[in-house]
C-alpha cells in the first residue's frame, strides 16, 4: 500500500484537491491545507527530508516580491472609482440615443459600452453591475424580453476577462511567465472579434425576433435640433474627419497591429475633442454652432474614456509605461475624471480602497494557498506526471488543446477565474511549451475560455452579480408608472446560454486563426539570415620599427 501511495502520489494529491474544492471550501485554504498535508505524508513515508518545508517562505516571499501583480490593485481601484464616478451611466445614455429607433439598439448600446467599460475598467463586477442597474430598468421599460436583456448585460460585462486591462490576463502571463505586455497586445483583436459576435447575435435576435429587441419610441429620443432633425451627419462627418487625421498622423508611421490602432485611436480623439471644444466655444460667445448637439454630447462622453484606455494600453503597447506603472497612471486617471465630473467623495474614495484591498487579499491568499500546494506538488514530480500525460494525447496540439478547453470548461462550472488561473494553468503551460504552443496565444485562448466561468449556470458570477441588482419582485416603472413583472432566475440563467456557446465558438475561432493573437510579434523580417554575409575589409598596416635592438 506503501509503495502504491508513493508511486501515486501526485494523482492521489490533485484528486483530493478537486474533491476538497467541491465540497465548497474556500479556494485558498483548501490549496494550503492539501499541500501541507501531503507534505507531511511524503514527509513520514521518506519521500521527502523533513527539511522540505523550508522552502515555503521563499516561494511565499517571491509572491509578495512580484511587481506585476502590483497592477492588479491598480487596475481594480480604477475600474471602482469609475464605475462609481458615474461614466458608465452617461455612456449609455448617449450611445442608447445614438441608436435610437433601431431595432435592437439598446443591445448594441450595451454591448458597446460593455467592450468600452472593459478597456476602462478590467473589472467584471463593475462593470456588470453598472450595467444591470442603468441599463436594465430601461430595457425592461421598453419591451425587451428578459432573457435577451439579461444575457446581454452580462455577456457585456465579462468582456472586462479578455479585453485588456483584464486581470486575469495579468494572472495569466505572470503564471506563464510571459510578459502582461504582449498578452495584452495578443489579446485585444480578439476581445474585439468577440465584441461583435455579441453585436451579431443581438442583430439576429432582432431579425427573427422584432418583438424581442424593440427600438426606441421616437418620443424617448433627445438631442435633436431646433427643426427636429437629430443631428447624425454632424456626427457622421465629425467621425470621418477624426479617422482621416487619425491615419494622416500615423500613415508614415512604422508600428503596427494593436499599437496602431490604439495610437491612430488617441491622434482621432483628440481631433474630434479639440472640434467639440471649438463648437462650444463659438457657440457660448457667438450662439453659432457647426456641431448637432448630438455630435457635441457624444464627443465629449466618448473622448474621457478613450482617452484613459490610451493613458493606459497605449503607453503599454508603445513600451512607455510596464503594466504596473500603466495601472498607476490609470488609477490617477480615474480620479482626475471623477473629479472633472465633480463626483469624486471621500465616501467613493474610501470604498473604492475598502473593495481593492478586499479583491487584492483575496488573490494574494490564493496564489499563497496555490504556493504551498505546488511545492509539494513538483516534490513529488507531479509536473512531470501532468507533462507527460498531456503531451501523450493524440493529436498533438490540436488534441492538445480539445482537452484542455473542455478540461478549463468544465471545472468553469465550479471554480471562478482566478482560481483556475493559479491552479490549473502552471500545470497547463509546461505541456504546451514542450508542444511547442506559442504560450501567449495559449494564455489567450485560455483566457476565451475561462470567461465562460462568469456565464455558466448555476454558479456564474456574472449571473449572481445580475441578480443581485435585477428586480426580484413586481414593481412600478418610475418613468411611464406601469406595474412591471420581476426578472426570474430562469430568465437570466437561459438568456446566459446563447452567450456561452458565443464563447466557445470564439475559443474555436481563436485555435483555427491564431494570426489574431501572433500579432504581437511584430512583422516579421523577410531576409533570410542563411544568406548574410558579413565581409571584413583586410587592413593593412605598416611595419613596426622598435629600433636597433637593445644591449
Amino acid at each position: 500500500m506503501t509503495a502504491f501511495i508513493i508511486a501515486n502520489m501526485a494523482p492521489i494529491m490533485f484528486a483530493s484537491l478537486v474533491v476538497v474544492l467541491l465540497l465548497g471550501y474556500p479556494a485558498a485554504f483548501s490549496l494550503g491545507a492539501v499541500g501541507l498535508f501531503y507534505a507531511i505524508i511524503g514527509v513520514q513515508l521518506g519521500q521527502f527530508h523533513p527539511d522540505f518545508l523550508q522552502a515555503l517562505p521563499e516561494r511565499v516571499y517571491g509572491v509578495m516580491n512580484n511587481d506585476t501583480l502590483l497592477a492588479i490593485p491598480f487596475f481594480t481601484f480604477m475600474g471602482l472609482v469609475l464605475e462609481r464616478s458615474g461614466m458608465a451611466e452617461d455612456l449609455l445614455d448617449t450611445i442608447g440615443q445614438l441608436f435610437g429607433t433601431i431595432r435592437g439598439g439598446l443591445a448594441y448600446a450595451v454591448i458597446f459600452v460593455g467592450a468600452l467599460l472593459a478597456a476602462t475598467t478590467g473589472v467584471v463586477a463593475a462593470s456588470v453591475i453598472s450595467m444591470g442597474l442603468i441599463s436594465l430598468p430601461i430595457m425592461l421599460r421598453y419591451g425587451y424580453d428578459r432573457r435577451v436583456a439579461a444575457g446581454v448585460i452580462a455577456a457585456s460585462g465579462t468582456l472586462a476577462q479578455i479585453i485588456p486591462p483584464s486581470l486575469v490576463l495579468i494572472v495569466m502571463a505572470d503564471q506563464l511567465g510571459k510578459s502582461v505586455g504582449d498578452m495584452y497586445e495578443g489579446a485585444f483583436i480578439p476581445g474585439l472579434v468577440l465584441a461583435g459576435l455579441y453585436a451579431s447575435y443581438a442583430f439576429l435576435v432582432s431579425m427573427i425576433f422584432p418583438k424581442a429587441t424593440p427600438g426606441l419610441p421616437k418620443e424617448a429620443i433627445g438631442f435633436r435640433e431646433e427643426n427636429g432633425d437629430r443631428g447624425l451627419v454632424s456626427l457622421g462627418v465629425l467621425f470621418l474627419a477624426s479617422c482621416a487625421f487619425g491615419w494622416l498622423m500615423m500613415r508614415n508611421s512604422t508600428v503596427h497591429g494593436a499599437d496602431y490602432v490604439v495610437l491612430s485611436m488617441f491622434c482621432g480623439i483628440i481631433f474630434a475633442f479639440a472640434v467639440a471644444v471649438l463648437n462650444w466655444v463659438i457657440a457660448k460667445l457667438t450662439g453659432f454652432r457647426f456641431l448637432s448637439k448630438m455630435a457635441q454630447q457624444t464627443t465629449f462622453v466618448m473622448v474621457p474614456p478613450l482617452f484613459l484606455i490610451f493613458l493606459v494600453l497605449g503607453t503599454i503597447f508603445i513600451g512607455i509605461a510596464t503594466p504596473t506603472e500603466g495601472g498607476a497612471m490609470g488609477a490617477a486617471g480615474a480620479l482626475i475624471l471623477g473629479a472633472a465630473k465633480r463626483r469624486l467623495s471621500w465616501d467613493l474614495i474610501r470604498q473604492a480602497t475598502e473593495s481593492t484591498a478586499k479583491l487584492s487579499a483575496f488573490v494574494v491568499f490564493i496564489l499563497v494557498g496555490a504556493r504551498v500546494f505546488s511545492l509539494t506538488f513538483y516534490g513529488v514530480n507531479g509536473h512531470v506526471w501532468v507533462e507527460h500525460l498531456l503531451t501523450s494525447l493524440p493529436g498533438g496540439q490540436v488534441g492538445f488543446l480539445i482537452f484542455v478547453n473542455v478540461f478549463v470548461f468544465v471545472l468553469a462550472f465550479f471554480l471562478d477565474f482566478f482560481e483556475l488561473a493559479f491552479i490549473v494553468i502552471p500545470l497547463l503551460g509546461p505541456a504546451a511549451e514542450h508542444l511547442g504552443i506559442d504560450l501567449i496565444w495559449f494564455g489567450v485562448i485560455l483566457g476565451v475560455n475561462m470567461q465562460t466561468s462568469f456565464m455558466h449556470p448555476p454558479f456564474g458570477f456574472a449571473l449572481f452579480y445580475l441578480r443581485s441588482v435585477a428586480p426580484k419582485e413586481r414593481y412600478t416603472d418610475r418613468v411611464t408608472g406601469k406595474r412591471m413583472d420581476p426578472v426570474t432566475t430562469g430568465q437570466i440563467y437561459w438568456g446566459a446560454v446563447p452567450f456561452v456557446v458565443i464563447q466557445m465558438i470564439m475559443v474555436g475561432l481563436v485555435i483555427a486563426f491564431p494570426s489574431m493573437v501572433m500579432h504581437y510579434k511584430g512583422v516579421q523580417s523577410n531576409i533570410d539570415p542563411s544568406t548574410i554575409k558579413i565581409e571584413v575589409p583586410q587592413i593593412e598596416l605598416p611595419p613596426l620599427d622598435f629600433g636597433p635592438p637593445q644591449k
